[in-house]
């Protein structure tokens, strides 16, 4: 654990911080259970039909830079298909490829993460670990026998749904809310066999406690926030959010619009929806996973123009959920570019959480359920 003096060095840390700062020893293990190490400069200016292909990877020397000079320890990057026109299967393995020679490249400075102790590798030696994730399950689908595969290729993270249905079960935004399919038991089976992590993060209701209930090993729901606070489809109830942590998982709270109800969320959005999860779920079980990445923008109003075009797509797409709109941005305006995770710091304090909570919150809560599913 941390002292509260090491927590509030932290929070500080940006007066004396330089741009391109690794982080010290001494501060805490921060895992992004869903985000990036993507440039968002790079999606301005895309022709119309580019945007919406949520995998590519935008990954250049900048993104990486902002990463380690934010104190980042590790990413759960979504790689592999998501939605769009590609053959998932073929699609996935592509960009397993790409990542694969990212990290060879970059060996320096990142580094795949398969295991709880490649995390704490990763923080010794002041790199970013990287973990291999899924937003969709489309690429597995009937063929479970998939699962060994990709965690052969060092897949951790498996998320059954996107927003639709597909063939393990439904969506958020999908109103028939049908709960997990017979495939998609059987997956969930093979992924605890795999040792990999079941996401229900964009999951239907039913099909999370369904999850939940069919899973041997603890479950998470890697980017959400709380219904309770904000009643939209992709926030999680109290009773999902509850059945996780009773069963020993991991709640990631987003920094994304469906915080508020009018999807203009604000960073007391996100320290709120963090303490309601802390209150439902207790402190092992909280953490972050901010659904995006680091990377400052640089010409707001460009990107705002790339947002709405890829929001037009995504309603087309019928891959939207209820909360996005043309006009908001996917991130927090208020917690972003390299000092979002200190500034998290510096308001969780301000609110009376205690530095070990705050600790916990930040990367410790995630290690320990990685202990838990991986080993």
């Amino acid at each position: 654990m941390i002292s509260r003096r090491q927590t509030l060095g932290f929070a500080a840390a940006l007066a004396a911080t330089p741009a391109l700062a690794r982080a010290s020893a001494s501060d805490p293990i921060i895992v992004n259970a869903l985000g990036g190490l993507a440039n968002p400069n790079l999606q301005i200016g895309r022709p119309a039909g580019q945007a919406a292909d949520t995998s590519r990877l935008d990954f250049d020397q900048r993104a990486l830079n902002d990463a380690l000079a934010s104190g980042l320890t590790a990413v759960n990057i979504t790689l592999g298909y998501v939605a769009g026109p590609q053959e998932p299967y073929a699609y996935t393995l592509e960009t397993i490829d790409a990542w694969d020679k990212v990290i060879a490249d970059n060996s320096s400075k990142l580094l795949l993460v398969r295991t709880a102790d490649d995390i704490r590798r990763a923080k010794a030696q002041g790199k970013i670990g990287v973990i291999y994730g899924f937003q969709n399950a489309v690429q597995i689908g009937e063929h479970a026998e998939r699962v060994d595969e990709f965690a052969g290729r060092g897949v951790r993270i498996v998320q059954l749904t996107y927003n639709p249905a597909n063939m393990l079960g439904d969506g958020s935004m999908v109103p028939e809310n049908r709960g997990l399919s017979e495939q998609g038991r059987k997956v969930v089976a093979k992924l605890n066999e795999a040792k990999v992590m079941v996401d229900l993060s964009h999951s239907g209701e039913r099909t999370c406690l369904d999850a939940i209930a069919a899973s041997k090993t603890p479950i998470s729901i890697n980017h959400t926030g709380c219904r309770a606070l904000t009643d939209l489809p992709r926030n999680k109830t109290d009773a999902e959010l509850r059945g996780v942590a009773e069963k020993g998982g991991f709640v990631g709270i987003y920094f994304m619009p469906f915080l508020a109800p009018d999807s203009y969320a604000k960073a007391d959005d996100v320290v709120a929806h963090i303490g309601h999860a802390l209150n439902v779920c207790g402190e092992d079980h909280v953490g972050i996973g901010t659904d995006g990445s680091v990377a400052t923008i640089d010409d707001m109003e460009a990107y705002r123009s790339a947002i709405a075009i890829e929001h037009e797509e995504r309603k087309a797409a019928g891959i939207a959920a209820k909360g996005e709109r043309a006009d908001t941005h996917p991130f927090i305006i208020d917690l972003r570019g390299p000092d979002q995770f200190r500034k998290l710091t510096r308001m969780m304090e301000a609110k009376g959480h205690k530095p070990r909570v705050i600790e916990k919150v930040l990367g410790a809560n995630f290690v320990s359920y990685a202990d838990r599913v991986w080993a």
